[in-house]
This record gives structure tokens, C-alpha cells and sequence, in this order.
């Protein structure tokens, strides 16, 4: 049986590496060192704090989502999820779960945009029940829910507050009125 890449719990659990190849649809187990950044980037600052987060969510649970790839001169230029690869490389691992595609270098700006700015996330009561309702039905506590998400135990337990606020000020906050 083939050894299994670092991917933690990611990817390969749920698809056998037997099934995925470089062949299928485009997917394949690219190795990070061989990733060139995009150089049409729309982001410039990537956080630290954010990215550890983020690698410590890699190392706890793998890459949830793969990045995408084109084919270059001397390996694979990265179009979207400079993020995800940045954050695999601080977690360690040899290779990040990718899809390639062929674009052209307009392309390969418009999908960095789109990716960052098309995206919607949870809003603060959302994101605090989200917590709360893990931390309940899984008996957690703040720290191994911190370690299980990749925040910090005070990000958790000032997300939980939120819930404490008044109906009205939590509808503000959903509303995006308060931030």
C-alpha cells in the first residue's frame, strides 16, 4: 500500500491517491517547492497571525481546499491560494493538493481578483454560534476548540461574548452596522 502524503486528515481521506492523479480532471499532489507566487497577486499583506492560524488549521485537520495552478517554465505558477500555500509551507508539508489549468496572464489576474473578492464569509454571530454550538454538541472546551479551528483560545472566547450582546446590537453586528 503507498504511503500517504502530509496532508493530515485533508484531502486524502476522503479520495484515495489511487483515484487522483495528475491525469484526473486536472487534480494532482503538486510539490510546493516546485510553486512559483502569482505575480498579478491582488493581496498584498497576508498577515502573519492569520497565516499561522491557518497552517496550524493545515497540521489539525490537512487542506480543505486545493489550489489552482498553471503549468511554467521551470515548475508551476500559482493563480489562486497564495494563502492556502503559504500557510501548507509554514505547516510543513512537501506537497498541497492542486488543480491545473491553462490561462493566460490577464486570466491569471482576473481569478486572483475574483477569488478575493467574490468571497463571502460568516458574519460575527454566525461564525460565534458556529463556535457554540461545536463547543456544545462535542463537549469542547475553548482550548481544544482553539486547537481544532486554528484560532486562539481569546479569539474564541471574545466570539462567544458576542452572543451574550443584545438581540439588537447582534442584529447590527449581522448587518454589518457594527464591526
Amino acid at each position: 500500500m503507498a504511503k500517504r502524503k502530509a496532508l493530515g486528515r485533508g484531502l486524502s481521506a476522503l479520495f484515495p491517491e489511487t483515484v487522483i492523479s495528475e491525469t484526473d480532471k486536472g487534480f494532482f499532489y503538486c510539490p510546493i517547492e516546485s510553486i512559483s507566487p502569482n505575480p498579478h497577486q491582488p493581496r498584498q499583506n497576508f498577515g502573519d497571525s492569520e497565516l499561522t492560524e491557518l497552517a496550524d488549521s493545515i497540521k489539525e485537520k490537512g487542506l480543505i481546499q486545493p489550489i489552482l495552478v498553471s503549468k511554467a517554465k521551470d515548475g508551476y505558477q500559482l493563480i489562486v491560494g497564495e494563502r492556502r500555500w503559504r500557510a501548507a509551507q509554514k505547516a510543513g508539508l512537501d506537497k498541497i493538493p492542486a488543480w491545473i489549468r491553462d490561462v493566460s496572464p490577464a486570466e491569471t489576474l482576473e481569478l486572483a481578483l475574483i477569488e478575493n473578492i467574490q468571497r463571502k464569509d460568516l458574519n460575527p454571530i454566525e461564525e460565534s454560534s458556529a463556535y457554540q454550538e461545536l463547543m456544545q454538541k462535542f463537549h469542547l472546551t475553548q482550548e481544544a476548540l482553539s486547537k481544532r479551528v486554528g484560532k486562539d483560545r481569546s479569539t474564541i472566547a471574545n466570539f462567544l461574548r458576542l452572543l451574550k450582546l443584545p438581540a439588537i446590537i447582534q442584529q447590527d453586528l449581522i448587518d454589518g452596522q457594527l464591526t
